[in-house]
């Protein structure tokens, strides 16, 4: 199961959750920001009160079991969850991505999803990893894509969130599928795949995309 570990990387980190360090800045990153908690079950929260008590909650929970994406400067500016973790068939799920606007479309932010993916699949010894995101959600079907999910189907009426349908878009990343997808990230995340300006030469995409006909076939 999950654990309380800081996962490193060349742009920044991913730890646990503490509410302790991380509020004041989480607060200050995702204020003002309504529209990153459309499609999540909670949020946005009136003050930093309110918000600090449900991260206080959020914290004394195993599953989802939380973590935190810090920047450089040390910064907490997103939170990634690893969760419906089901450690009998060994599958889990990373999902209740919050991630504030300056981090998001960033080099850190790919890099917090593959530190999580080593973590699962190399640590944990997992056998699947799921994205599961409303579909009417489409930036984060498209990220699902990029990072190397494969589409598998939709669940029609799968959830009520916020009051309104939720029909559930699921991918799934599988261990056979990892070794490869791991040296994409890595060829992306190399220095040399950036020029001077930080611009990515090569895109994600045009490395992780399915290997197998049957993955590009489901992702079709």
């Amino acid at each position: 199961e999950p654990k309380a570990v800081a996962l490193r990387g060349h742009f920044g980190r991913v730890e646990k959750l503490d509410p302790a360090r991380h509020r004041a800045d989480l607060w200050l990153a995702f204020t003002g920001q309504d529209q990153i908690w459309t499609y999540l079950p909670y949020g946005p929260f009136a003050d930093a009160e309110a918000f600090g008590l449900w991260l206080k909650a959020r914290a004394g929970i195993t599953d989802p079991f939380s973590y935190v994406v810090i920047d450089k400067a040390g910064h907490a500016c997103g939170i990634i969850a690893l969760m419906a973790v089901r450690p009998e068939m060994r599958v889990i799920e990373v999902g209740n991505i919050v991630l504030s606007p300056a981090l998001q479309r960033t080099a850190l932010a790919t890099e917090a999803q593959y530190l999580l993916a080593r973590y699962v699949f190399e640590t944990l010894n997992y056998r699947r990893c799921e994205w599961k995101c409303d579909a009417r959600n489409a930036p984060s079907r498209r990220a699902a894509l990029r990072l190397g999910f494969n589409f598998e189907g939709l669940s029609w009426q799968h959830m009520i969130v916020k009051g309104r349908n939720r029909d559930t878009a699921w991918y799934a990343m599988l261990d056979a599928e990892w070794p490869s997808q791991k040296l994409a990230f890595e060829r992306w995340l190399a220095p040399e795949n950036f020029d001077a300006e930080g611009r990515q030469k090569v895109r994600l995409s045009d490395e992780t995309r399915p290997r197998s006909p049957k993955a590009a076939a489901a992702n079709d």
